[in-house]
């Protein structure tokens, strides 16, 4: 039996980890202020705020770990009884894996690249658990096949690299459960998943909660996670609690205003869609039959392709209207913005912009005319030119207009995106993610397309900061009457942006139409499952806070 369930005597109603007015400062700002809040034993928190809330540095010290810089300034960590602020590091050492253990954001960073993915887990029980080489073994296989990973023993010789997201994600959790700790902390688990993935994860997440007593912390900014998972939640902003409770009763009558913005993004299929009705008009973009496969890396020169990443997909898109692309990773919707904007070649198929054959070759008109905007705004954008001169170049390139024109130009873009005028003579990085998409859009709109292609804008941005982006975004739209493909896997968004959707799944169309059907009346369970997926957090306030209160 692991140390930390030796030790256990808290009865499931006692609270087995205590915080009090705890206060983190990092130099010589406070980064979490003044924190207080209990968790059962058995029970589930989620901790929910934008990036720069405090959240993360949070979850560090309940395993008694704060970054480089930072310090516990004042407060107490009380877990099973111990207080880990007064705990020295050998002491924390210990514990750790043992009575606590965390699952971090990124768990490619968190493994260890050089080493088979078996051999990780078997050395954790070794040092944490004590078991023999022969014992760590046999475990390590038994618990990679209760995390679900398809023939553990062939998959414990692979290396990091060579796992998808979503099996790198249960191998950490298998790290993170081996000694069986008695506090758990997983740090945004489902962020850099998609939807039918995070289903996966969340469904071992819930049957982990089932089998163990132990408690459970879900930080995260996806309040689906957290009405999903979690009993209770704990809204930060600033580094300070502003609602805290059952998740139904937040869920249901928010006290707070940032609770009620947090909540606002999440998918409310009851309500009407917000998404600006469009005027019928002519085809802009009409795509028939395109086919897609990449070439396989080979040293012979003539190498077979590659499975198909698009098969038979076709579309139209009239002008000024907002069609949205949604489907898992590898469902081809990316692949599918690169032909439209030209970066890639289809294998097959036709393509018709304006009623004119649209080839990869393209005019540098046509180039104006179809802009994109990346998933990573700071990786599209040169990281040695100030955003200002970014946003001026495709004026200049396109337009003609001289050097005081443009910056006028970009002076208007800026102040109709909400950056400050200051923002200009920046670099990139100097940025927020907001911000810096918002470049990123600035710089599409300055060449006055008439089809703009959105991948994943808003995949990296918290709830508060994707309303501001998507807010701009749509005003923008309309007041130039440009027709949008906006690809994600955020449901919310297509209801907030888009009249019509494409559901994707392995390189073909499973269902399309006006969006409020199919969200209504989904033809395919796939599509069934995502809005499942993406309405926990209206569905929690609505049932579980009722069931609570008879």
């Amino acid at each position: 039996m692991p140390w930390a369930w030796m030790r256990r005597g808290v009865a499931v109603a006692d609270p087995v980890l205590q915080v009090r007015d705890l206060s983190i400062a990092w130099r010589e700002q406070r980064v979490v202020d003044r924190v207080s809040f209990d968790l059962a034993s058995g029970g589930t928190l989620g901790i929910a705020g934008e990036s720069g809330s405090g959240k993360s540095t949070l979850a560090r010290a309940l395993l008694g770990h704060c970054r480089a810089g930072s310090a516990i300034t004042g407060g107490s960590i009380r877990l099973d009884g111990d207080d880990l602020a007064a705990l020295s590091e050998p002491e924390l050492a210990r514990r750790r894996g043992r009575v606590m253990a965390m699952v971090p954001q990124n768990p490619l960073a968190s493994l260890t690249f050089h080493m088979p993915v078996g051999r990780q887990l078997e050395e954790v029980l070794r040092l944490r658990a004590g078991l023999s080489s022969g014992a760590a073994r046999r475990r390590s296989l038994e618990l990679f096949g209760q995390m679900g990973l398809p023939e553990p023993e062939r998959l414990a010789r692979r290396y990091p690299h060579q796992l998808s997201g979503g099996q790198r994600q249960r191998v950490v959790l298998a790290c993170a459960i081996a000694c069986d700790p008695l506090l758990l902390v997983l740090d945004e688990p489902t962020t850099a998943l998609d939807k039918t993935t995070e289903a996966q994860v969340l469904g071992l997440i819930r049957r982990l909660r089932a089998a163990r007593q132990g408690a459970m912390v879900i930080v995260t900014h996806d309040l689906n996670v957290v009405a999903d998972i979690c009993d209770r939640v704990l809204v930060m902003q600033h580094g300070r609690i502003v609602e805290q409770g059952p998740v139904g009763a937040v869920f249901v009558a928010p006290r707070d205003a940032y609770t009620q913005v947090l909540l606002g993004a999440a998918l409310r299929v009851d309500e009407a869609s917000r998404a600006a009705p469009t005027a019928p008009g002519p085809p802009l973009l009409e795509a028939a039959g395109l086919c897609f496969r990449y070439a396989r890396p080979s040293i012979f020169r003539r190498a077979p392709p590659g499975p198909p990443v698009l098969d038979d997909v076709g579309l139209t898109l009239a002008k000024g209207e907002v069609l949205s692309v949604i489907g898992e990773s590898g469902s081809g919707k990316t692949t599918l913005g690169g032909i439209v904007t030209g970066l890639l070649a289809a294998e097959s198929g036709q393509m018709a912009f304006d009623g004119v054959a649209l080839t990869a070759r393209r005019t540098r008109e046509q180039r104006r005319r179809i802009q994109m905007v990346f998933q990573d705004p700071l990786s599209s954008l040169n990281p040695r030119r100030r955003v200002g001169d970014a946003v001026m170049r495709p004026l200049r390139l396109f337009h003609g207009l001289d050097a005081r024109a443009a910056a006028r130009r970009v002076a208007a873009l800026f102040e109709e995106l909400g950056l400050e005028p200051g923002l200009l003579t920046r670099f990139p990085r100097q940025l927020s993610g907001g911000q810096q998409q918002r470049v990123a859009i600035a710089r599409a709109f300055a060449a006055e397309p008439d089809l703009l292609i959105c991948d994943e804008i808003t995949s990296a941005l918290d709830a508060s900061v994707q309303a501001q982006v998507l807010d701009h975004l749509a005003a923008m739209q309309r007041r130039q009457g440009t027709a949008m493909l906006l690809i994600t896997h955020d449901l919310s968004v297509v209801w907030r942006m888009a009249r019509r959707v494409v559901v994707m799944q392995g390189g073909r169309i499973l269902e399309s139409g006006p969006t409020e059907a199919v969200f209504h009346n989904p033809t395919s369970p796939y599509t069934a499952a995502l809005l499942d997926a993406a309405t926990r957090a209206a569905r929690a306030g609505h049932t579980e806070f009722r069931e609570a209160i008879g």
